[in-house]
């Protein structure tokens, strides 16, 4: 029995059914794709007269392609773009004072690892299949209001806790341009760009460990976002408390302030390229002067190797870069992050961290990138395996490094290697394999370790 009340082997067996009925529920939609008829992505009415109109297929399995480059947001459009238009007749009703969309996503996964002797001194690690989670969501909007307001809300099953936990939910306000958007209720800090897209979006199966162990998920708050087209400025302003979220797992502050402002000097829908050059700020008081930060080796079945185990800390600054270039197929990128802690007993701590990255999709496709939220799109392949095409295919290569020990704080430092494939055998359908190598510094131990990994991911 788990913390729930309900027998392991009955999750277990409750997973599998619900992996088993979102495929089948998967393949005749896909058919349905040649016809580009019900299962577009979501996206604002307004997006429609900003964007070029897509052109015919060329053959009728080669689905329409989308914008590269998406001028518009909704409530939960980081969380929940991929949330399919009329995939099925009951997962959308259009009233006239509200709307709602329903979809869901699953993510099923495997691990397994070679460890050194010394990595095997720091942890025992056992190979395994886990779901990750399953998440059910909705979003819409109302209107009869005069400016766009529209509203998400999502529930995941979180495999780790076996528990259900709340996702982005709150509305989005339209204001007059060029004033952007505002948000409020639950929703990504926007600290990151890589943290700001939905995981299930991600060229790597997880983010980053400094990622991780740094920035939370979620905050509960007011977030302001918007972009000048003719500057090509993209920025996001936040501030957030956790009177909501205390219990959380993913809870790190009391009150956070975010900022992060995105320069686009390269941003041409026609030649299929964007420069994006970033900064990120984020201010955030402790819970109760305590503060634990710590991450996963990139790798959600095993344990924590970065940990600092909780110390006393009244404020953290953290102040980092983002750069990424994407030409056509081909995509560049960096974030790194410097996290100043003001403990007095820790010795006044600074941790760093960051990645490099590069794909390139192989089939020809390209990542489209939103705008306003500042953040890639996931990847939708043109010719879809149900329609008897190959999907797309694509290659990613990845390093990244984290010290969590500064001042008296020893959390460890933690470096991966990873190249790893994605195959997009439609949008709705994503089979994922990577191969890692890290190291661990810590106990007095270096350690290294390979991980063998894979993801079955569906979005409904």
């Amino acid at each position: 029995m788990d913390g729930a009340g309900i027998p392991r082997v009955t999750k277990s067996k409750w997973s599998l059914l619900i992996l088993a009925g979102l495929v089948a529920i998967a393949m005749p939609c896909r058919a349905q794709d040649a016809q580009a008829v019900t299962c577009g992505s979501v996206r604002d009415e307004s997006a429609v007269s900003e964007s070029p109109a897509p052109q015919p297929p060329q053959n009728p399995g080669q689905t329409q392609p989308a914008p590269n480059m998406v001028n518009t947001v909704e409530a939960g459009e980081s969380d929940q773009e991929e949330i399919p238009r009329k995939f099925v007749h009951w997962n959308e009703y259009e009233g006239p004072y509200f709307t709602i969309r329903a979809g869901m996503g699953i993510l099923y996964e495997f691990a397994g690892y070679a460890q050194d002797n010394q990595s095997k001194e720091q942890f025992a690690l056992s190979p395994g299949f886990k779901l990750r989670d399953f998440r059910f969501l909705l979003r819409g909007s109302f209107p009869k209001f005069k400016r766009p307001v529209t509203w998400s809300a999502g529930i995941m099953y979180d495999g780790l806790t076996h528990s259900w936990l709340l996702r982005e939910t709150g509305v989005m306000i339209t204001l007059p341009k060029p004033w952007g958007y505002v948000f409020v209720g639950r929703t990504k800090l926007g600290f990151s760009l890589n943290k700001v897209m939905v995981g299930y979006a991600g060229w790597t199966l997880e983010r980053f460990t400094m990622s991780d162990a740094t920035i939370p998920i979620l905050g509960d708050g007011v977030k302001w976002l918007g972009y000048n087209q003719k500057l090509g400025l993209m920025w996001n302003v936040g501030f957030y408390n956790d009177f909501l979220s205390k219990s959380q797992s993913f809870n790190l502050y009391h009150n956070q302030a975010v900022a992060r402002v995105a320069w686009l000097p390269i941003h041409s829908d026609e030649k299929d390229e964007i420069l994006h050059l970033g900064v990120n700020f984020l201010y955030g008081s402790s819970e109760e002067n305590k503060l634990r930060l710590r991450s996963r080796p990139e790798a959600f079945p095993a344990p924590y190797f970065l940990d600092t185990s909780t110390f006393t800390a009244s404020l953290s600054r953290m102040l980092g870069y983002e750069a990424y270039y994407r030409r056509k197929s081909l995509l560049f990128g960096s974030e790194y992050w410097f996290d100043s802690v003001t403990s007095q007993s820790g010795g006044n701590p600074v941790f760093r961290g960051g990645d490099v990255v590069a794909t390139w999709i192989v089939t020809g496709e390209s990542r489209a990138y939103n705008t306003v939220g500042g953040f890639f799109k996931a990847v939708e392949p043109r010719n879809p395996v149900f329609n008897g095409g190959p999907g797309a295919w694509e290659i990613v290569w990845r390093y990244s490094n984290t010290n969590l020990d500064g001042g008296t704080i020893q959390g460890g430092k933690f470096w991966r290697f990873t190249p790893g494939v994605n195959w997009y055998l439609s949008k709705y359908v994503r089979f994922s394999v990577e191969y890692g190598y890290g190291r661990l510094q810590r106990f007095n131990l270096d350690g290294g370790t390979q991980f063998f990994q894979s993801r079955l991911q569906l979005q409904l």
